[in-house]
């Protein structure tokens, strides 16, 4: 990797800021209709795939010792965007269900596109603030999450995947060829579940029940149902069917991404119920320039397990031989996984070299890839 920078300016975070220009070309659809509904998905995943393999790669890591009033200009997006989300999805569901000159398969395309800005940016945004210490930021989360129905991924994040990931009690770790449309109703059912268990057992640690006010669930609950009544407020049952057409596309796009981070990677069992702690070759990385300022640097994750309080823009690119990266960036690599047999061809050697490399002396990897627990060696 390159000499260490420090992003304290706003050049530096720049980059970041780009997710505005998501917003004037959904509003582009909105008002033109026809073809330019097709603007924002050809914007987000094919000229930024393309920008990737012009631009190449950003390996340089930033000094971790940056100070935090020198990232002002890279928090300030993660709670500016909160805001422009919900002004802006509403206000187009607003202009959606009281104008005419759409069709309902155009409004229904309208907000397949709001999905994806408010997957692909918000719940990346909202993964950011979740892991933040002030109060006000991880709200800011919550309420990104509950636009899109998905309040639990907070508790699951945090007290299930951060723990337990590349574990049988992960859900979120897609196991070794498991296609993504197994992988998807799996970690739906199983996400939400084990959230729920988490925090139960975490209540019962300070001796409270499950229906105490303290459970995060309540909040959760509250906010989904606050965002569906105001979309039925204001286009009724359209309007509450096309919000929540806009909450599943974003919830299919952050299940994607979570697939693609961990997929095949596995911790080795020690027996007794445990497993080694977690290393930097337990995640999947990319060091795509364009998709990493999109993501917000989601994709150098391997850091970001190691230290899940990191800011963002302090989050470092492992070397290639302390971590495995992803042959392209992330629209390419999610857009592969929707199609098993092109994910597996491109994917299983990846995983079977990175077996062999860290993990030589295992011979039989049956039990791992069947999510159970193997002999310990």
């Amino acid at each position: 990797m390159t000499q260490s920078h420090a992003p304290h300016n706003v050049p530096a975070a720049l980059p970041f800021w780009v997710s505005l220009t998501l917003v004037p070309i959904a509003w582009t659809g909105a008002v033109a209709g026809g073809w330019t509904l097709a603007l924002l998905p050809l914007y987000a995943w094919v000229a930024f795939s393309v920008l990737d393999q012009l631009l190449g790669l950003d390996l340089r890591n930033p000094n971790v010792a940056t100070p935090k009033d020198a990232l002002f200009w890279h928090r300030l997006i993660t709670l500016i965007w909160p805001f422009v989300q919900v002004f802006t999805t509403f206000s187009l569901l607003a202009y959606a269900t009281f104008s005419d000159h759409l069709s309902s398969l155009e409004k229904v395309c309208l907000f397949l596109g709001v999905g994806l800005m408010n997957g692909t940016i918000g719940l990346v945004y909202a993964h950011e603030l979740i892991h933040k210490p002030s109060r006000f930021e991880r709200f800011l989360g919550d309420l990104l999450l509950g636009m899109v129905l998905y309040g639990h991924y907070r508790s699951e994040h945090l007290l299930v995947h951060h723990k337990y990931v590349g574990t049988p009690r992960d859900p979120v770790t897609a196991r070794f060829r498991e296609h993504f449309w197994r992988f998807y109703p799996r970690v739906l059912y199983q996400s939400l579940v084990s959230s729920f268990l988490a925090e139960r057992a975490l209540l019962a640690r300070k001796g409270r029940p499950y229906w105490h006010l303290s459970n995060p669930f309540w909040r959760y609950v509250g906010l989904a149902l606050s965002c569906l009544s105001l979309a039925f407020a204001i286009g009724g049952i359209a309007g509450l069917a096309l919000f929540m057409t806009s909450a599943g596309f974003a919830i299919f796009q952050l299940e994607l991404v979570n697939y693609i981070e961990h997929y095949g990677l596995t911790r080795r069992y020690l027996g007794d119920g445990r497993y080694e702690p977690q290393k930097l070759h337990h995640s999947w990385n990319s060091a795509h320039a364009t998709t990493s300022a999109l993501l917000i640097n989601v994709t150098r994750h391997s850091d970001h397990h190691a230290s899940p309080t990191r800011p963002y823009p302090l989050l470092q690119t492992p070397n290639e031989n302390a971590a495995p990266h992803l042959p392209y960036g992330y629209a390419i690599m999610t857009t592969m996984a929707l199609v098993p047999p092109l994910w597996m061809r491109r994917m299983n050697p990846l995983v079977k070299a990175w077996r062999q490399r860290f993990y030589p002396d295992i011979t039989d990897w049956t039990a791992y890839d069947k999510g159970k627990k193997p002999s310990p060696r």
